[in-house]
């Protein structure tokens, strides 16, 4: 029997008529600590706002925890950001001093080398982790770009690549799920053009729910010289093809069903931070459907996740309104950033059997390439990258060096350091005015163009994150402290990626312009084998409370639920063994929904009542099942996914993360 239909509606937390989950950032109704819930999700953001609304719409009563500020709609949000004169990507949300946003600029390169770090995080390594994160309702799923490509099955089972560690899960685990996703993301897409340039094993017949998004005048003109030739990777034995593929959005194009799309993409260049027109999703579109047992509760910093002594999380210490406030539940989930995520678990002492809390720390260092094409290229339109080169993501070659995807940047210089501005101020500089400005900018500008070669970095446990309780922040909590580095691995796909990009560039007939400068713009600058390269950080934190098939050597097993702590779950791109060379919003995304149904199944059972051989009825159990075996279920058949949306009665420089 669903919840919904077993307990009465008036056992749900209240709720102001006309009242909106999202509007629920003012203080504390004094119910949500009296209450006891049925589940705390800690962070609003991707995977906690999902899985607010697969579980609120199967009867459950949810309270979700998020650290930052309510934001304003994105209307207002963009207003903000123009009025300002732009700023790093978080700057245009509402900044909360308990809970403060990293930020790239946080980051200086030094000119002898190295870098210097100041604001939330504390940076101890060699190099340093170099994405920011937003605390606010919505999280980075705000500011993110909204590419959404699956992962390949390869990236699975880096580990039997040598290189790092294999998921006790493989794609056809994930794939009905990815599906799933896709429907609550609203993802644009070509599956035929997936499945032939990424090798994609997608179902036949199965289209996304959006048409691709479509290329730019950039893209056709990349196409135009380099469709059906290849590029010599050094690693690999042999030429690669290539081939100018779409990448899928999650953003709103031409629907492939009948449901209206909702507003479409304007090509206003300003994804990053904040799409004006609405046509991107952000969580904030999931919670606008979250059911009437979810509540909300912003401005609300998580300290500690509380335990009995049988190992059963009990509930959530949090600090809102200058006070120390403590909520109960069944079950508890933390679904914060993935730094965070491992700083709350090491915070309180949890889940670290293993030694793996805050370890394996990941990212995507972002090589980037920049130059002049002869022919004008209409940059900053669209979105950041509506296209790539598929063909050095997987194959042989990345036993030897790590595999890397290359977006074509639509942004011109950019994320390169070189924003028009910035242009603009260096002819000003030469003595250029007047009519000779206009035409010599309009020809620099207008012929830019820049390629993204995003490698994967394997899980490492050297690359961690700790707690600095030296530098404890406004509300007395150690900061975050990491380190980080990059392996010879990276390192040698980095110059891969150089060597396939000067043969682009030669092929594109294009100047190149690139340069990795010791200094301020650089804090990411590094040298292998004598030549310099430069990496900005690509937002994709992962790893840090990594699954596996095993409590010694992992956080939690393949339903993201933490081996040592039954009812206490750890979601999102923590989670992820792996971050192969896909940007990883789709397959967090993927693993909440799969989590969800487990969730759910844990909760029907806690309320099952037990069968006596006298056949007189129990009172309800309240013990959580045990994890299951580490082996992975079947994945369920395409026909028997669960629905998207289940209802009540069912039983069951400035870029950032893209």
């Amino acid at each position: 029997m669903s919840r919904s239909t077993s307990r009465s509606t008036s056992l749900l937390p209240s709720r102001p008529p006309g009242s909106h989950p999202r509007d629920a950032g003012h203080r504390e109704d004094p119910e949500d600590a009296q209450a006891h819930w049925d589940v705390i999700v800690v962070g609003a953001g991707f995977a906690g706002s999902l899985l607010a609304h697969r579980l609120g719409g199967h009867g459950h009563r949810v309270l979700v925890l998020e650290a930052g500020h309510a934001v304003p709609d994105g209307v207002e949000t963009a207003t903000a950001y123009r009025a300002a004169g732009g700023g790093p990507p978080t700057s245009p949300y509402p900044r909360s001093a308990d809970a403060p946003s990293p930020d790239v600029d946080d980051l200086t390169g030094l000119p002898g080398g190295g870098f210097t770090a100041t604001g939330h995080l504390v940076q101890h390594g060699p190099l340093p982790y170099a994405s920011g994160y937003l605390r606010a309702n919505g999280g980075t799923g705000l500011v993110w770009t909204g590419l959404t490509p699956r992962m390949h099955p390869e990236d699975f089972r880096t580990a039997d690549l040598g290189h790092g560690r294999n998921w006790p899960i493989g794609y056809q685990d994930l794939e009905p799920y990815y599906r799933q996703a896709e429907r609550e993301l609203g993802v644009a897409a070509d599956a035929e053009q997936q499945r032939r340039a990424v090798g994609l094993p997608i179902p036949d017949g199965y289209a996304f729910p959006m048409r691709a998004i479509p290329t730019s005048h950039l893209d056709r003109i990349v196409a135009r010289a380099l469709d059906g030739r290849t590029a010599r990777d050094p690693a690999a034995d042999e030429d690669a093809p290539l081939t100018v593929s779409t990448t899928p959005h999650a953003r709103n194009g031409r629907p492939t069903g009948s449901a209206p799309a909702g507003p479409l993409c304007q090509g206003s260049a300003a994804c990053v931070p904040v799409c004006p027109s609405g046509a991107k999703y952000t969580p904030l579109r999931t919670q606008a459907r979250w059911a009437a047992g979810v509540r909300l509760r912003t401005d609300a910093v998580a300290s500690r996740v509380l335990v009995d002594g049988t190992g059963r999380a009990t509930g959530v210490e949090y600090h809102a309104d200058g006070a120390t406030r403590v909520v109960h539940a069944d079950l508890v989930v933390l679904a914060a950033h993935a730094i965070e995520n491992a700083r709350l678990l090491l915070l309180s002492g949890l889940a670290n059997r293993s030694d793996q809390v805050g370890r394996n720390l990941m990212d995507h260092p972002a090589l980037l390439t920049w130059g002049l094409l002869p022919e004008p290229t209409g940059p900053h339109r669209g979105p950041g990258s509506t296209a790539g080169l598929e063909a050095f993501r997987f194959g042989p070659a990345r036993t030897r060096r790590a595999p890397f995807r290359i977006e074509i940047g639509n942004w011109g210089w950019s994320w390169a350091g070189r924003p028009p501005q910035v242009e603009t101020a260096a002819l000003l500089r030469t003595g250029a005015r007047g009519t000779d400005l206009r035409e010599r900018l309009g020809d620099r500008l207008g012929r830019q163009f820049s390629l993204q070669f995003e490698l994967e970095q394997p899980a490492d446990p050297a690359n961690r994150v700790t707690l600095d309780h030296g530098r404890p922040d406004r509300l007395g909590l150690p900061r975050p402290a990491l380190h980080y580095d990059l392996s010879d691995y990276v390192r040698q796909g980095m110059a891969s990626a150089r060597a396939v990009s000067d043969q682009l560039f030669a092929l594109l007939g294009a100047e190149d312009h690139t340069h990795y400068e010791a200094g301020p713009g650089w804090p990411g600058r590094l040298e292998h084998d004598g030549r310099p390269y430069g990496y900005r950080g690509a937002g994709h934190a992962g790893g840090t409370h990594v699954m596996g098939d095993a409590p010694g050597t992992s956080v939690v097993d393949h339903w993201q639920r933490c081996w040592d702590h039954p009812n206490l779950y750890a979601v999102g791109c923590g989670s992820m063994p792996s971050l192969g060379t896909s940007n990883p919003s789709l397959t967090m995304a993927a693993l909440a929904l799969r989590s969800a149904d487990r969730i759910h199944r844990d909760l029907t059972a806690l309320r099952r009542p037990a069968v006596h051989t006298d056949a007189v009825a129990a009172p309800p159990t309240r013990r959580i099942p045990s994890p299951p075996s580490s082996a992975p279920s079947s994945p369920p058949s395409p026909s028997s996914a669960p629905s998207s949306a289940p209802s009540s009665a069912s039983p069951t420089p400035s870029r950032e993360p893209s």
